[in-house]
């Protein structure tokens, strides 16, 4: 459904995208992770037709994003990281609003609306002005305003940022109601777990370039299937093994380590990085996250720029 060989852009003297390659398939979930400034939000914008690459080919829904731009915007949706609503107009009218400019007619707006709002849980909301919302709400509504046209393709640019628990853990049902009908769901995050909850497959971006794709599980076990933490004993414990480590939280001096979780690499670990066994406090095993794999990867990135 979405495929990218080849993408290149840049800024000036700013090169974002070096050349990055996708294949997204119809009705999965895909997530880009990337720190800020690694090309995420340059690479939806190309994928959506809002900026032309300087090289390379894109297809969304089977369509060239250049010659075929259109076609691409009929078959698409994007929500951006921040909800594109009127807070003066009322959650109905906004969403009418969009179907309208959508083609539809004044009735099928109508019916479209009263749908959707019912749909993300806005009908009692839908007489209100948007100013009176809270933000999960407006979310909610913006996400809906985006379906008006029952999109093949949907692009999250970083849908959960400023969302409290309760509602992103909301807008992650969401998402996956949209992939069980049959959407696309391009997803842009810097929420690990985000990522690890809803994607199929996920891609890390970073100094423009595609560092690694796969499941979760597959991108977990290029760092190591597990990681064994280590609670140090004073600061200066932390200082020495720090730069060692995949995880690192000063607060509580604690370094993490990649492990196969086997009890012979731990106690190698732990014979390793504690040989005379005063740096070490306690010590924990536990499955590698999403966390791990960013940090790693986009750390050894780091070091080769």
């Amino acid at each position: 459904m979405i495929e990218a060989i080849g993408l290149r852009k840049s800024y000036k003297e700013l090169e974002v995208l070096k050349g990055i390659e996708l294949d997204v398939a119809r009705g999965s979930v895909f997530a880009l992770l990337g720190p800020n400034g690694a090309g995420k939000t340059t690479t939806v914008r190309v994928l959506a037709t809002l900026t032309t690459a300087d090289g390379g080919v894109a297809r969304v829904a089977g369509h060239d994003v250049v010659a075929e731009r259109s076609r691409v915007r009929r078959a698409i949706s994007l929500t951006g990281q921040f909800a594109a609503i009127d807070e003066l107009q009322t959650g109905a009218e906004n969403v009418r609003m969009m179907a309208r400019l959508a083609g539809l007619s004044r009735s099928a707006a109508r019916s479209r609306t009263a749908e959707l709002l019912e749909r993300f849980d806005l009908t009692g909301a839908g007489g209100r002005l948007v100013r009176t919302y809270s933000g999960g709400m407006r979310r909610r509504l913006d996400l809906a305003a985006s379906l008006v046209g029952d999109p093949e393709v949907i692009f999250l640019d970083e849908p959960t940022t400023g969302l409290d628990p309760r509602s992103r853990t909301e807008l992650w049902a969401l998402v996956r109601e949209l992939s069980a009908r049959g959407t696309t769901v391009f997803l842009t995050t810097q929420y690990l777990e985000e990522a690890d909850r809803l994607a199929d497959r996920v891609a890390v971006l970073n100094g423009g370039r595609i560092v690694a794709e796969g499941t979760a599980d597959e991108l977990k076990r290029i760092v190591a299937g597990h990681r064994l933490d280590l609670v140090l004993a004073d600061a200066e414990a932390y200082e020495r093994l720090a730069p060692h480590a995949t995880y690192t939280d000063a607060g509580t001096l604690t370094v993490g380590m990649p492990t196969d979780g086997s009890g012979a690499h731990v106690r190698a670990l732990l014979d390793e990085f504690d040989p005379d066994r005063t740096r070490v406090e306690r010590f924990s095993v536990h499955s590698a996250t999403l966390d791990d794999v960013f940090l790693t990867l986009t750390a050894a990135e780091s070091a080769h720029v």
